[in-house]
């Protein structure tokens, strides 16, 4: 059975009127349901029903979404078995695309809508933390983004882990790790146990992609980026692209969220995000430098800065 093929059937009262996104593991649906309205359901693939490894993955990031409420966070509404072995899980519809999407598009994004985006996902992490859940595979593909609201949710608790789980738990395989390359904090791929740290550092790599439209460590294959993540820090923000420079405030934050020892990063993501606003602001209103310039430019210049911040 094809996913197309589950489009116009109802299942469990959910009706599945459209494919919206297909995955290696399953695919979503916009859906109507008679109580909650319009929903996502996600439908495990067919292959992967008889796999116990899959289905408790599946099982698993709805428990964990189920225990994290948040307004950036999608709401869990439901998890099932529609007919023998068709697993679904129903959750809020959030409207927009997500955050990958957008970016290849229209990145590098201009730093005051990049600490919209950061802010929320930082305080839909935050959340997670406050429950004991680290959520290691933060990255723009499991974040949905609305450019006309603003409004950003974060997806996808299918390899979350619980903050006080055992070395044998948290541990996929001896000698692996869950999460997705370009986005992983290094501790991850030497098997250590991976921190609420970890996801700031997933948070800092966001945040210098849509700043920059590049990632920290500018890798072909992934194999150069295993080596690298295991060996070598980032490259700084301002030296990933010729064409697009920050404040070095800016870019001060971004790479302490990126520091390779956990203990150098910033105490929570809210910390760093905070941190990042701060930032930014800062390079808002700083004032030019004076270069070769009469007292009569630099005294409108003080009077346009002086507006702005009247204005604010």
């Amino acid at each position: 059975m094809s996913h197309q093929s589950l489009v116009g059937r109802t299942i469990a009262g959910y009706t599945l009127n459209a494919l919206v996104g297909e995955g290696g593991t399953s695919a979503v649906y916009r859906a109507e349901h008679p109580v909650h309205g319009t929903v996502a359901v996600k439908v495990l693939r067919e292959k992967l029903r008889e796999d116990r490894t899959a289905v408790a993955r599946f099982t698993r990031e709805a428990r964990f979404g189920s225990r994290v409420h948040h307004d950036n966070v999608v709401r869990t509404i439901e998890i099932g078995e529609a007919e023998p072995d068709l697993h679904f899980l129903a959750t809020e519809w959030a409207p927009g695309e997500l955050l990958e999407r957008y970016a290849r598009r229209k990145a590098p994004l201009p730093p005051d809508e990049v600490v919209v985006i950061v802010d929320q996902i930082a305080e839909a992490v935050q959340a997670a933390h406050a429950a004991g859940i680290v959520h290691r595979d933060l990255k723009p593909d499991n974040v949905m983004y609305d450019p006309a609201t603003r409004r950003v949710k974060l997806l996808d608790f299918g390899i979350a882990a619980d903050t006080d789980m055992g070395a044998e738990e948290r541990l996929t395989r001896a000698g692996f790790f869950v999460g997705t390359l370009l986005y992983v904090a290094p501790e991850a791929l030497s098997g250590e146990l991976v921190s609420p740290a970890a996801d700031q550092w997933s948070l800092a790599t966001i945040a210098y992609y849509l700043l920059s439209s590049c990632h920290p460590y500018g890798a072909r294959t992934p194999r150069e980026m295993f080596t690298k993540l295991l060996s070598q820090p980032p490259v700084p923000l301002n030296s990933a692209k010729e064409s697009v420079k920050v404040a070095p405030g800016v870019e001060s934050v971004v790479m302490r969220g990126l520091s390779r020892d956990p203990a150098k990063r910033y105490p929570s993501v809210r910390e760093f995000a905070a941190a990042l606003s701060a930032a930014v602001a800062a390079a808002d209103t700083a004032p030019e430098p004076a270069v070769a310039e009469d007292d009569n430019t630099l005294l409108e210049k003080a009077r346009a800065l002086f507006r702005r911040r009247r204005e604010r």
